[in-house]
């Protein structure tokens, strides 16, 4: 057996051009602020004069990060085009609470398509467009649930046609309007109302869900990104990015909710920074399906952190707590961390440097779980015990049940005499099976 020496990959860290020229300093909890910035390298989001497309009137709960996301994400595309933009918004949480009808929070062209269809609707809008010779970009945008779930087809159609779409997901890891049902990008352990709620392994279970940016990158599409509603600077420089290049693009925020999470609507940026600094969440960009940049950890932050502010996570902790589980998810963190090369290795603690690089590959499972539901089909069983002898291989195949036709008796002559020759002796018939025939002895 051959050992692979593991090893984190020097990667470049996402340079965002204002970065260089702001003085950040230190806060406790390890992240940088901008608040001397000057005017010109202040963030879009502190223009008074800005878009603001989201505007006030809509019925999110206190906290949602959805609406920091879809703000944060809209006003930057709409700055980059000019205010020359169309949106198209799939069901979900962020369709029902920004236009209860009649009304509506949307300040920008805004069509709300099925759940599922987005990705179909928003390409059939960028074709018309362009056939009228206008000018105008598109914009989608959906939840985890119209996502990676039901419009998975559409959305994988939009990039294998390389579209001229920005696709935006705000992933709050769950159907949250429909009363917090699994998803497709719930992680492990997560409790929902759809998820095992008490036993042995209550919750999500590992070795499920779906990775959607990196499902992106396989379609090598020109430009995919991840985001967190904690660093606004990043997410306004990838989607202004995004804007800047044609064809098919996605971005993947990660938008904490604190009704389906039931954490404090005081804790959503937080959460969404610690998402990053554990490693549960890399934060990265992609072109045409290669990984160009991440945005490096300062310091890795144990999953605890980030998961006790969480009911979806208390039981992790009651009692004795869950130290296996608690180490699976740590392993799920570090592998990402050795995966993206989010920090350093030189500046790693030498505990943590060790963690990290013992991390194993499947921290999740699922190439054992699908080594496991392999031998448990009709030819796994057949591979792992190979016929004998004196077993006919069609037996395991279960091939040879159907029952032995009866031998038909011979038709017998005036003289009580077989007028047929007999049958020629085989080694599979006893002589017993043979039909007796009257006047035979």
């Amino acid at each position: 057996m051959t050992t692979v020496e593991l090893d984190i990959p020097s990667t470049r860290e996402t340079a965002i051009p204002v970065r260089e020229q702001v003085k950040f300093y230190q806060v406790g909890s390890y992240a940088v602020g901008n608040r001397l910035a000057e005017e010109q390298l202040r963030s879009l989001q502190s223009d008074p004069n800005r878009f603001n497309t989201l505007t006030s009137g809509h019925r999110a709960c206190q906290g949602c990060g959805e609406a920091l996301g879809a703000r944060y994400a809209l006003d930057s595309a709409m700055a980059a085009t000019g205010g020359d933009l169309v949106a198209v918004n799939a069901t979900g949480c962020l369709e029902v609470f920004s236009t209860p009808y009649p009304e509506s929070a949307w300040t920008v062209p805004w069509l709300h398509s099925l759940f599922g269809n987005a990705p179909a609707v928003a390409a059939g809008a960028a074709a018309g467009l362009r056939a009228l010779g206008k000018q105008t970009r598109v914009v989608a945008q959906g939840g985890d649930g119209g996502t990676v779930d039901i419009g998975m087809g559409c959305l994988s159609g939009m990039f294998e046609r390389n579209d001229d779409v920005l696709y935006i997901c705000y992933d709050n890891e769950a159907y949250m309007n429909t009363g917090v049902q699994r998803s497709g990008a719930t992680p492990p352990t997560a409790r929902t109302a759809t998820t095992q709620p008490v036993g042995p392994e209550p919750g999500n279970q590992f070795g499920q869900g779906k990775d959607m940016a990196r499902i992106a990158m396989a379609h090598e599409i020109p430009y995919v990104a991840t985001a967190t509603v904690a660093d606004l600077r990043d997410l306004e420089y990838k989607v202004t990015k995004a804007m800047s290049i044609r064809g098919a693009r996605y971005i993947h925020v990660l938008v904490p909710c604190p009704l389906g999470w039931g954490a404090a609507s005081n804790l959503t940026v937080k959460l969404a920074r610690l998402a990053t600094q554990t490693g549960l969440f890399p934060v990265f960009e992609a072109e045409g399906g290669e990984l160009t940049s991440v945005m490096k950890i300062r310091r890795p932050a144990p999953v605890e952190e980030y998961l006790k502010p969480q009911r979806r996570f208390a039981h992790l902790f009651k009692g004795e707590g869950e130290p296996e589980v608690l180490a699976r998810l740590q392993a799920v963190a570090d592998r990402n961390i050795r995966r993206y090369g989010l920090i350093e290795q030189e500046s790693l603690d030498p505990d943590v440097l060790e963690r990290v690089l013992a991390a194993p590959e499947d921290p999740e499972g699922r190439y054992e779980a699908v080594l496991r539901a392999a031998s448990e089909t009709k030819q796994g069983r057949a591979e792992a015990h190979p016929a004998t002898e004196e077993q006919d291989s069609s037996e395991m195949w279960g091939l040879n049940r159907r029952p032995a036709p009866q031998t038909r008796p011979a038709h017998q002559g005036s003289m009580g005499q077989s007028s047929s020759a007999p049958a020629p002796a085989s080694s599979t018939t006893s002589a017993s099976s043979q039909p007796e025939t009257p006047g035979q002895e």
